[in-house]
């Protein structure tokens, strides 16, 4: 009894592993054929720029810090705090009340020096036909023309002093000796100011155009060099949140590499009529050395395993993997050195279902460049 029993109970076993061993069969069959829909682009061969990334600075071509040169008070202040102002523009007045009372205090000295002037020259004419008379000693025309030339030197000093007066008052009215934006004011009407004060009245920093200065690593110096040589080099700096572009030239390689980082400082010059730059701004920087041909794919496309990057390339329907090399990225862009020579169709989405030799159904089909 117990032998017939073990026998039903082996024979419904085996029955049981057939069955399952042909449905996981059946199943893997069907999942070797299953069509994975994707995205896919078309490898192409185009023109794409060499750049260098970097984060640079914006500094101001200019800056100037308006000072006082007398010691008066503020009676004026023309501008508002952070406004735009041109050369010329007037900023502040000072009180000048007293170098005016010293300029017609001077002016009256001039016009008493320019008396004595006149009444020494009529005793020269009149000592002169005196002597020539026999009238009177040489010795009193030598002191008359003495006399006049006393007189013409103390109008020389003093005409120089009344001009010293003159420009000492120019001082009173402080006009913007560039153009940009203001700070806000230090000083507000009815401070006393002079020239020995620490702090500015305000400063100026020119807006248009500007420099943005940034470094890049010494190996990228002789393409650097020849770009510039060939007129070629360009920059665009963005600010991090802002959408809008700069765009300028490279004006200046400093003229030793950093021996400690190996780095070396690039400067540009932008525009910024829109005054997209504001001084002391950190920017991403790219800086377009040249265009060069080369095969480029959506960085989406290039996929990583731990020997390297690879694409999915679509060929009559059935995905292959294929090892690239990629030299850099540009934009959504990445550029194969090799593996692709263009016009290969590559998986852009939908790899993670993807395996080698997998059929695939194209979704979408779009040039790498669009």
């Amino acid at each position: 009894m117990i032998a017939g029993t073990t026998a039903v109970l082996v024979a419904a076993f085996l029955l049981t592993r057939s069955y399952w061993t042909s449905n996981s069969a059946a199943q893997g069959a069907r999942s070797a054929q299953r069509v994975v829909p994707v995205d896919v682009a078309i490898a192409e061969k185009k023109q794409v720029p060499v750049r260098v990334e970097a984060l640079g600075n914006v500094t101001p071509i200019a800056s100037v810090a308006i000072k006082a040169r007398l010691e008066t008070t503020i009676t004026g202040v023309h501008f508002q705090d952070g406004a735009r102002v041109k050369e010329g523009d007037l900023l502040f007045t000072l009180d000048g009340r007293q170098i005016e009372a010293a300029i017609a205090q001077q002016e009256g000295i001039i016009a008493r020096d320019q008396a004595q002037l006149e009444q020494a020259e009529r005793d020269v004419r009149r000592f002169t036909e005196l002597v020539a008379k026999s009238a009177t000693p040489q010795t009193n025309l030598d002191n008359a023309k003495t006399a006049v030339d006393t007189a013409k030197a103390a109008i020389k000093a003093d005409t120089a002093m009344l001009d010293n007066l003159k420009v000492q008052l120019t001082y009173t009215k402080i006009t913007a000796p560039i153009s940009g934006r203001v700070s806000a004011a230090q000083v507000k009407v009815g401070n006393f100011v002079r020239p020995a004060d620490t702090s500015p009245l305000v400063t100026i920093n020119q807006m248009a155009p500007v420099y943005v200065s940034f470094t890049v690593s010494q190996r990228s110096l002789p393409d650097i060099r020849r770009a510039i040589a060939a007129e070629t080099a360009t920059v665009q700096a963005t600010v991090p949140g802002d959408p809008r572009t700069a765009g300028g030239a490279v004006t200046m390689v400093e003229n030793a590499v950093d021996s400690t980082t190996g780095m070396i400082t690039v400067r540009a010059t932008m525009p910024n009529t829109d005054e997209i730059l504001w001084p002391g701004t950190l920017v991403n920087t790219q800086m377009t050395l040249r265009e060069e041909e080369a095969v480029v794919v959506p960085s989406t496309a290039v996929q990583v395993s731990q020997s390297g990057n690879f694409v999915f390339v679509v060929k009559d329907k059935i995905a292959k993997v294929q090892k690239v090399q990629v030299e850099r990225q540009v934009g959504a862009l990445s550029v194969i050195t090799s593996g692709l020579s263009g016009g290969e169709t590559v998986v852009t989405d939908g790899q993670l279902l993807l395996s080698d030799g997998a059929q695939v159904d194209q979704r979408n089909t779009a040039a790498a460049g669009s």
